[in-house]
Formats: C-alpha cells, sequence, structure tokens
C-alpha cells in the first residue's frame, strides 16, 4: 500500500504481542523478534472505531527502510503501555516513540521494568519530552551505568505530568546534581518519583512550573528544599513515610511557598520540642495531614494559623492546650488514634464543623462540648473506652438534644466500664435522676435524715426510749455486781412461787385478799412482796430484780393505780425483760379495775402489747366468782417449788 494510508514496513521491535484491550490503549511486551505490515487491521478513514486486537506479523530477516505509516496509530490510541525495556531493545523503543510527534493522539506512555544504562534512560526522557505525550509513567527502573551530566532540552514540551516509581540506582558515586537537577528543573505541573530510597532533591534553578509534587516513600530528610524560593506555583506537597523529624524545619520549608494548599506529612517522625522556635508556615497553606508521626499536645503551638483542615491522627496527642492560639478558618479536625481523656473545647477552634476523636481514651466526654462547639456538624468519637456514669448519661442527653451531630451512633457507641455493663449500648443506659444529680440528692438526703431524726426523736419522747435506756443499763451493772461479788449464786435456785407487783394504793386488796387467798389455802403457794422480802441495803432496782429472778411467777395487779406508778413499770419492764432473755411464760396479769387505754402513758408500750396478746384474769365483782377465779390463778402459778433450805409454808411466813 502506498500513500498516507501505505503499508507500515521495516518496523523494528523486537517479538511484540500488540494487544488492544480498549479502542484508546495499547499494550506491548517486547521480546526478540521483527515485525511486518499492520496498516490493514486499521480504519482507513482514521476514525476512533474500535479494534479489539492487533495481531503484528514479524520477521527475521531485516530489510531496507523505508518511509513509516503511523497514521492509523495516532487516530486510534491514545494509551501505550511497554513492558521488558532493556539496553538490547532499547532504541527500538526510541524509534518507535520518535514517531509519536507533536499532534499525534498518544497521550499516555507508560513503561514498566525498564533497565537501562544512563544515557539510554535520559535518551527515552529526552525523546518523550518533544513528543505528543503528556502522561509519562515509568515503573520499576534500574539505572545501569554511571550517571553523568546531561544537557536536557525542556522546550517545546507536550509533557504535564511523569511519574516514577519503584527507582534503582545501582551507581553508588555519582555527582547528585548530575541526577537531581534533570528532575528540578523540568517544566511540568506534576512531578511524583515515590518508593525508590531518594535522599535529596534539588530546589530548581528558576521559577517552577510544578503544582504538584509526590516525593512519598522515600529517605528524604530535613534538609529538603530548605531555603527555597522557587516552588512558587506548588499547590500539592505530598511527602509521606519519609524520613522527617523536625516540625519547625518543615515549616521554614514551606515559607517560601506563596501557593501551597495541601501538604501531606503523614507517617514520618516528626516531632516539636523546642516550644522557643517560631514556627513559619506558607500563609495559603490549609490542608495539613500530619498522621502517624511522634507529635504531643505541643503541635499546637506549631500550627498553620490559616488551616482548615488539620489531620493528628495516630500521634500522643494527651489533651488540647487552652491556651492555644486561635484558629479561627479551621474547619474539620482529626485526632483519632492519640491519647485523649477529654472532648476538646473549641476555645480555639471557633470555625470547627467536624471533629474525630476516635480510639482514644475518651471515658466520659463533657457534657458541655455541644454548647462550647455550636457550629460542629459531626462528631465522630466511635470506640472510646466509655464509663457508663451520671456525666456519660449527660453527654447523652446532650447528643439527642443536638440533633443528630454524633457519628454512628448508636451502633459503635458502648460501655466499657464497669464490666457488669460492658457492652451495653450507650443508648441502652439510663439513671435516675436522683442518682445523677448531686444536688437533688444532698437535698433528699438531708430531708430524709431529718425526717429520720424527727421520727427517732418523737419516738424517744412518746415511747420514752431514754428510761429504757436506763433501765436496761441498771439491769446490766445489777447484773454484772452480782457475778462479781457473788459468782457461785449464778446458778439460780428458786425461793417462790410468785412475785407481785401493785401500786401502793392498791395494797389493801393485795394484802386482804391476793396474799391471804394464796398463801394460807391449798397448794402452799410462796410470794414474794416487797414489803417483807426486799433486803436492806440494797438499790430498790437491784431488790426487784433479785424478786424476779428468785421467782417462777411474776404477778401485775393492774388497775388505774399501776400505770401510774413509777415502780410498777420498773417492776414490768424487768419481768418482761425475763420473759424475752429467758424464753419463760412467767408473766400472770390480773385485771383488778378497767384501765381506760386513754390513761395508759405512751411509754407503757409493753403494756398495751401484754393485755393485748396474752390472757389476763380479771377481779369479778361478783362473790359467787371468786371462787372460781382464785382456782385459776392457783392453776397459773401451780409449780412444785423445791425449797433449798427445806422451809415449810408456814414457817416462810
Amino acid at each position: 500500500m502506498t500513500g498516507k494510508m501505505g503499508s507500515l514496513r521495516n518496523f523494528f521491535l523486537y517479538k511484540c504481542l500488540f494487544a488492544l484491550t480498549f479502542w484508546n490503549h495499547v499494550s506491548l511486551s517486547v521480546e526478540n523478534e521483527l515485525f511486518t505490515s499492520v496498516s490493514s487491521y486499521f480504519p482507513e478513514d482514521g476514525s476512533d472505531k474500535k479494534v479489539k486486537s492487533l495481531p503484528l506479523l514479524y520477521t527475521n530477516n531485516h530489510q531496507s527502510k523505508a518511509n513509516f505509516d503511523w497514521v492509523v496509530i495516532q487516530n486510534t490510541t491514545e494509551s501505550l503501555s511497554l513492558s521488558e525495556i532493556t539496553n538490547d531493545n532499547v532504541k527500538k523503543l526510541i524509534a518507535l516513540l520518535s514517531n509519536f510527534r507533536q499532534g499525534s493522539r498518544l497521550q499516555n506512555l507508560t513503561l514498566t521494568n525498564v533497565s537501562v544504562d544512563w544515557d539510554f534512560l535520559i535518551k527515552i526522557f529526552q525523546t518523550v519530552w518533544h513528543s505528543s505525550i503528556e502522561y509519562f509513567n515509568v515503573n520499576s527502573v534500574t539505572q545501569l551505568s554511571a550517571i553523568k551530566g546531561y544537557y536536557f532540552d525542556y522546550s517545546g514540551t507536550s509533557m504535564k505530568a511523569l511519574t516514577m516509581k519503584k527507582v534503582l540506582i545501582t551507581d553508588l558515586y555519582f555527582t547528585q546534581d548530575d541526577l537531581y537537577k534533570i528532575f528540578a528543573d523540568m517544566n511540568i505541573a506534576a512531578l511524583t518519583i515515590a518508593e525508590s530510597e531518594m535522599i535529596h532533591m534539588l530546589c530548581p534553578s528558576s521559577d517552577s512550573p510544578f503544582r504538584y509534587l509526590n516525593f512519598s516513600k522515600n529517605d528524604l530528610t530535613d534538609l529538603l528544599f530548605q531555603k527555597c524560593d522557587k516552588l512558587i506555583k506548588l499547590e500539592t506537597l505530598n511527602l509521606q513515610k519519609n524520613k522527617f523529624e523536625s516540625l519547625s524545619k518543615v515549616s521554614f520549608m514551606t515559607s517560601r511557598m506563596k501557593s501551597l494548599k495541601y501538604l501531606d506529612m503523614s507517617n514520618n517522625l516528626l516531632s516539636h520540642d523546642a516550644p522557643d522556635v517560631q514556627c513559619q508556615w506558607s500563609k495559603s497553606l490549609s490542608e495539613l495531614d500530619l498522621s502517624s508521626n511522634q507529635l504531643t499536645e505541643s503541635v499546637f503551638e506549631c500550627v498553620p494559623v490559616n488551616i482548615k483542615k488539620l489531620d493528628l491522627q495516630n500521634n500522643q496527642i494527651t489533651s488540647v492546650p487552652k491556651g492555644m492560639a486561635e484558629l479561627k478558618s479551621l474547619k474539620e479536625l482529626n485526632l483519632a488514634s492519640n491519647r485523649l481523656a477529654d472532648l476538646p473545647g473549641c476555645g480555639g477552634f471557633t470555625s470547627l464543623e467536624f471533629l474525630n476523636i476516635e480510639m482514644n481514651l475518651i471515658l466520659t466526654p463533657s457534657a458541655d462540648f455541644f454548647q462550647s462547639c455550636p457550629r460542629v456538624r459531626e462528631l465522630q468519637a466511635r470506640h472510646n473506652p466509655f464509663k457508663c456514669s451520671c456525666e456519660l448519661q449527660d453527654f447523652i442527653r446532650l447528643e439527642r438534644q443536638s440533633g443528630g451531630k454524633l457519628f454512628g451512633w448508636p451502633s459503635a457507641y458502648v460501655c466499657e466500664y464497669p464490666e457488669d455493663l460492658r457492652g451495653t449500648q450507650l443508648k441502652d443506659f439510663h439513671l435516675t435522676e436522683l442518682a445523677c444529680n448531686t444536688t437533688l440528692l444532698l437535698v433528699t438526703a438531708l430531708l430524709l435524715t431529718l425526717v429520720l431524726v424527727a421520727v427517732v426523736a418523737f419516738l424517744c419522747i412518746y415511747l420514752d426510749v431514754p428510761w429504757y435506756v436506763r433501765m436496761t443499763w441498771q439491769w446490766t451493772q445489777t447484773k454484772r455486781r452480782a457475778w462479781h461479788h457473788h459468782p457461785e449464786e449464778q446458778e439460780r435456785v428458786l425461793q417462790f412461787h410468785a412475785f407481785i407487783s401493785y401500786s401502793e394504793r392498791d395494797s389493801l386488796w393485795v394484802k386482804n385478799e391476793l396474799i391471804p387467798n394464796l398463801e394460807k389455802g391449798e397448794g402452799c403457794v410462796q410470794l414474794c412482796q416487797h414489803e417483807r422480802n426486799f433486803v436492806p441495803g440494797k438499790s430498790i432496782v437491784e431488790n426487784i430484780i433479785n424478786c424476779i429472778e428468785k421467782s417462777y411467777k411474776s404477778i401485775f395487779v393492774l388497775s388505774p393505780n399501776f400505770v401510774q406508778s413509777e415502780w410498777c413499770h420498773y417492776e414490768l419492764y424487768f419481768a418482761h425483760h425475763k420473759l424475752f432473755s429467758e424464753n419463760s411464760n412467767s408473766l400472770i396479769l390480773i385485771l383488778l379495775e378497767p384501765i381506760p387505754p386513754y390513761i395508759i402513758p405512751a411509754r407503757y408500750h409493753k403494756l398495751k402489747a401484754l393485755m393485748a396478746k396474752r390472757t389476763y384474769l380479771e377481779w369479778p365483782k361478783e362473790r359467787s366468782k371468786h371462787a372460781l377465779f382464785w382456782a385459776n390463778l392457783r392453776a397459773a402459778i401451780s409449780i412444785n417449788l423445791p425449797m433449798a433450805d427445806g422451809n415449810s409454808c408456814g414457817e416462810m411466813h
């Protein structure tokens, strides 16, 4: 074929597998053969008609050079990928690229696994620089021969971006300027040299058109671009995963970058341990990524004042200093994976809208956060070891009032402490208002205490508790003295059938009726009466206790006079004490006269209880019933009383 669409002759390439997977992308793997015509497989009109595959015929014999016709490839291919470039086939590659003059459709070129000498590598770049290629990607480059100076012609290029990854320099002894100057002075908008163990980069010789620089995953240090004032158009600088150590030096590096907007310094070794050093950042810097470094809270002394988005994730920050310089423009702050114990206030971030404090050490977030940060639209606080307490409940209540600003609520917010609540979602945690309101709790406790004191005081007065305390004390003291002075008498011997307790006003009935009928009648009942059996020299209380303890029963003659007698009350108390201490049934109540309930003093509650629960004998007014009364009384006190001294009934009297 002749003319513009003539046959493609003498296409010198080593054996290629040329597969067109998309209409605008061609991939070639260079090997060891030569090819012949392929033009008949392309549309003759040069249109963008889809071509699924492009077979290349190859031959081993060298043919004479002829005019190459690249119109078809130029009009149907925008991207070209070549791999396995070596010193053996690099000249053919350069010859191929030389045909893609400016104006052709090829814009994207990717070379993979390039292993050539320095001279050939530079010629590849120089050829690309004067082609139609705009985006040049080179992956896995190995430079074989010695590096030396080279005059590079940057003029008249279509290039916009160069990306180089995994570059290996085998020459260990070379002048750094010979290598870095070529890249530093490139007149393109974007340059990437990554994963290449690069330790240095020169400042451009003149004002550079660089808008984007990516030197990630290298070995660059704080010496980079110091005092460099040629990167005046640079907007994005990516230096993540290098070996920078000083945050202040990084700030000085950016101070002359007048257009810098985004800086990525993540995954370095940065710290700021020089609070006396004033940091100088680019005034145009609005986004700064300092994540995964070694920064503490001192970092806030070295933050660009005009920053809008700040990433401090995965550092060693324990708090946000309250006296820090105000960052009025800051809208997004990422403090995840630090050591914060509480939410930072917004005193220094008056425009903050997004805050991330996930995976910190926050137990109980401050309940006043949403009030102090009214502009915050989203708070990310997931995966903190929350302590379910009253303070946390206040925070939850405020979150509900904030209108759902808590990101990930409620599934990612669970109690860590106390252990019995671990795993409980915060939304299911509730405490009463009384348990959480300290003032209310104190007031309630005080009121309950006052009420309790008032009730106790009332009962003490109403039930005459001091009197009972005094009586108990006297009982105890009497028993102690008896044990101390007469330990041999502790094995008590009953001497009387009954002790009689009565009011002096009822003594006539006792002496004329009760005693004669019990002692002179059948059964030989021996009675203990205070007038004849109290021991002189002992206290009345001690005599009462001794008589009660030496008597099998205690007979109480009840009447309105009885309840008005103080000594009768003593005797009733001690007899009642014996009743419970010995678990005996020793009380006999005789109701001589009816007792109206209203005349019984409050302290006689035991008498009221006894009269309500125990059966008592009522003295009948009819004489015909007296015999039955005495029979019942004798039956109540009937017992075979062993006489310790062998006295008879008559001898007792």
